[in-house]
């Protein structure tokens, strides 16, 4: 749209800031582009999905998960000796036996008993012509053993080629044997002289296979496998890589409900593993609980029969004191009794007893602890209490002692690591002590309440005689001894009964079990849809980049927001092989443009009537300058207005080659005086068209276009002609045009699509906005007509004349997406 030229409009500071600045990011052009690049898009998707295929099918390996739920009786946790190496964190809540099974189940040592016992260092899979897989011990014919008192290599694949009934072929790499082997008897390396690759072998099942890095034997698997295999790739581990790997992949939680109901799950590439592993587990670990029950409970059953004969002996003497004074003394029938007294005075000291007796028990766990003689440990229920904290910290403490002595064979009694694990049993032992001192005061203070309740109770008993006090007291121990056999003989059943028992504190309610669970993983979805993803970001990455970096002028609508200039029009690409456009082609599109610029050129006019000056300028060379000024003058000539074309870029003429006219004088020529006016004016095949070429390039070609005799020059032929074009230097490079913009009437800056820079703008914006340069008006050249104006200038599609319209046109055939907006906007404009 040209605004009207008298229209004034009040500009603020920060309007007139924003002129001449574009937009970082131009959203139109990025569409665009992404529409013009959609081949890319189709490409990236059809690799990324073909890879994503392949992925999935051959190279993705599915993660399975199975379940096992059980419950956990009351007390569970007080059975276990302290074998197991925990790291306990108490007061989480009321399931305590729960939290300290949960804790076992992902102990180091159960794991590593696991590993040991099952063999789970050693890894099967197989290989077909892309894919491996994992496979569990059920799924092999054979099971490798391994010598513990061999060296070995782990992770060092030993393939297993069939050969026949009970034969394979032992296939090992041919690089990759070390010198640096792991030792599963001392779990830790050793280095080897070095040998050569061992041969590959046929052997048979039972038969050992020996070289300097493997030693191992087939055993025939007990289990019949389900499926037949052309190989058997077996990889060791050492044992610390097998318990952190099995570690990592159970979890385990507790019911919502039911707190003491546990859930594990184990995930693995392997689904009868994660089974097995599980069932397995839980079985260890119940025959680990009820061994330890037998360990501890007999243990604490020998305790308490050793106590029972010592106090059944003090009983027998007591008894035999009693009868004695009864019989000698005849005191068995005192008068008056107290027996309120004396009954309260028997109860408070059979609970003294029992409190004595519970500290005798401690003396007896704490001196176990202190020698470190743990297969003498005995319950603490003996002792009358049940502490998960104390056995946790007693589990600690066998570890640590076990630790210790292997690091001593390594470290030297001052080194780091032996400080270190010394600090760690002195933490562990001052925690266990602490706990039993705990159960120490709470025991003496008890005692102290009795002790003073029964003196209190003596005060009434002090009226007696001495001679039936003394019975009496004899009375009260007997009674006191009693009680404290009864209450041993009360422990000792107790403990036998649990020995009887041997029943797990374990009970599995739903084992694990392989019912064709789906994979949980990979999610196939989301690594398709990245691996798609990716691929597709790839090409809008590089057009958003280019977008971003791109610093040319590509949107219309854009320049005209930014620079806020009327344009006049848009030109088309040219594809006549001559700059004469409109003579050449004079029913195409691009000479319907040239004519409606010449129509809106009058909006720019200065004043009614007389002779315009119109000076067509860019910003620098190849914007088509050039281009415009010859077809503007052809055009203004053909409609029989007397026009003069003036070629005043004098450092890079060019018009005289498609005019075919003799460039020898020329412009700068006359300014220099050497020839007239006459001699450099030249006629063309349009009668009212006239050209004055530039002539030869002159040394100083600012001075002569800024001279008052090139001024006297265009007011001469303002004269003559009608209108005078001008084809000036670029605005960009010298300052010339500015200078003869103050004599022209009309001024046209010229902006090539995707060639000119937005930058380049800047100072024409700012000069027109100012008012430095007036009746200035843009010509967008070069335009691609197949991708539309955009913005409702020219003859483009779907607008003013349409395709097929001019002879250029006639077989051009509409982009699909266009024929598909125009076939909606015919379908809502119908009424």
């Amino acid at each position: 749209m040209i605004p009207d030229k008298e229209t004034n409009i009040e500009k603020t500071n920060s309007q007139e800031s924003k002129y001449g600045s574009f937009a970082l990011f131009d959203m139109a052009h990025f569409l665009n582009r992404i529409l013009k690049n959609w081949y890319w898009f189709i490409m990236m998707f059809i690799i990324g999905y073909t890879i994503s295929w392949i992925y999935t099918k051959y190279y993705a390996q599915n993660i399975y998960a199975s379940n096992l739920s059980l419950s956990v009786s009351n007390n569970a946790a007080s059975y276990f000796t302290p074998n197991q190496s925990i790291n306990f964190i108490w007061g989480q809540g009321g399931n305590q036996d729960g939290v300290y099974l949960k804790k076992m189940l992902l102990s180091r040592t159960h794991n590593e008993f696991l590993v040991k016992e099952l063999g789970l260092y050693v890894n099967y899979s197989t290989k077909g012509v892309i894919k491996s897989t994992y496979l569990d011990k059920d799924d092999v014919p054979v099971l490798l053993e391994v010598d513990k008192n061999h060296l070995q290599q782990v992770e060092y694949p030993i393939t297993l080629i069939p050969k026949g009934i009970d034969r394979f072929e032992v296939v090992l790499p041919e690089e990759g044997h070390s010198q640096t082997l792991y030792s599963y008897k001392t779990e830790g390396f050793n280095t080897i002289a070095p040998y050569d690759k061992p041969n590959n072998q046929v052997i048979r099942v039972g038969d050992w296979f020996t070289s300097h890095n493997l030693r191992f034997r087939l055993v025939k698997n007990p289990v019949t496998p389900k499926i037949n295999l052309k190989n058997i790739i077996v990889t060791f581990s050492t044992v610390n890589n097998a318990v952190n790997d099995i570690v990592s992949t159970i979890s385990i939680d507790f019911d919502k409900e039911i707190n003491s109901i546990m859930i594990i799950t184990k995930k693995g590439y392997n689904l009868n593993g994660t089974v097995n592993f599980l069932n397995k587990s839980v079985s260890q670990l119940q025959k680990k609980q009820q061994a330890d029950k037998l360990i501890v409970d007999k243990n604490t059953n020998v305790y308490l029969q050793e106590n029972l004969d010592k106090i059944r002996k003090k009983l027998d003497s007591s008894a035999y004191v009693l009868n004695y004074m009864k019989t000698t003394e005849k005191l068995y029938d005192i008068k008056d009794r107290d027996e309120k007294s004396l009954n309260k005075i028997k109860e408070l000291e059979a609970k003294k007893a029992d409190l004595e007796s519970k500290i005798v028990s401690l003396n007896k766990i704490k001196g176990t602890v202190a020698s470190q003689n743990y297969d003498k440990m005995i319950s603490t229920t003996a002792a009358g209490f049940q502490d998960g904290v104390f056995s946790a910290t007693v589990a600690e403490l066998k570890d640590l002692y076990l630790k210790r002595r292997e690091m001593a064979l390594i470290y030297k009694p001052n080194s780091e690591p032996m400080v270190e694990i010394n600090r760690l049993i002195n933490e562990a032992r001052t925690n266990s002590n602490l706990v039993l001192r705990n159960y120490y005061s709470d025991y003496l203070e008890e005692i102290g309440k009795i002790n003073r309740k029964v003196m209190e109770a003596n005060a009434d008993l002090d009226t007696y005689p001495e001679k039936e006090r003394k019975y009496l007291d004899a009375e009260r121990g007997y009674n006191m001894i009693e009680a404290t056999y009864n209450s041993l003989l009360s422990r000792q059943n107790e403990t036998q009964l649990k020995i009887a028992g041997k029943q797990s504190d374990i009970n599995v309610i739903d084992p694990a079990k392989n019912i064709g669970q789906s994979p949980i993983g990979p999610n196939i979805k989301a690594v398709k849809a990245g691996i798609i993803g990716g691929f597709l970001i790839l090409p809008m990455l590089f057009i958003v980049v280019g977008v971003a970096l791109d610093s040319k002028i590509r949107n219309i609508k854009e320049l005209i927001n930014a620079t806020r200039i009327p344009l006049l029009g848009v030109i088309g690409n040219n594809t006549n092989e001559t700059m004469l456009t409109v003579l050449d082609q004079p029913k195409s599109s691009v000479s319907e443009a040239f004519r409606g610029i010449r129509a809106n050129m009058r909006f720019l006019s200065a004043g009614e009537g007389g002779s315009k000056i119109i000076l067509v300028t860019s910003s620098i060379g190849g914007e088509g300058k050039t281009y415009v000024s010859i077809n503007l003058a052809s055009v203004l000539g053909l409609s029989d207005k007397k026009t003069i074309l003036l070629g005043m870029d004098l450092r890079k003429p060019k018009i005289f080659g498609d005019f075919k006219i003799d460039n020898k004088y020329g412009i700068s020529n006359y300014l220099t005086g050497e020839v007239e006016m006459s001699q450099i004016i030249n006629k063309t095949r349009i009668p009212n068209l006239d050209v004055a070429t530039s002539g030869p390039i002159p040394p100083n070609p600012s001075e002569l276009l800024m001279s008052k005799k090139n001024i006297s020059f265009i007011q001469d032929l303002k004269a003559m002609y009608d209108f005078i074009i001008i084809d000036s230097p670029p605005v960009g490079l010298v300052a010339d045009s500015y200078e003869l913009m103050k004599h022209s009437d009309i001024n046209i800056y010229v902006v090539r699509h995707e060639y000119t820079e937005k930058y380049m703008l800047k100072m024409i914006t700012e000069k027109y906005h100012n008012a430095e340069t007036g009746n200035l008006g843009m010509v967008y050249n070069d335009y691609n007509t197949k991708q539309g104006y955009g913005y409702g200038y020219g003859y483009g599609y779907g607008y003013g004349y349409g395709y097929g319209y001019f002879d250029e046109d006639k077989n051009y055939k509409e982009p699909l997406l266009i024929r598909i907006r125009n076939k909606v906007r015919e379908i809502f404009n119908k009424k």
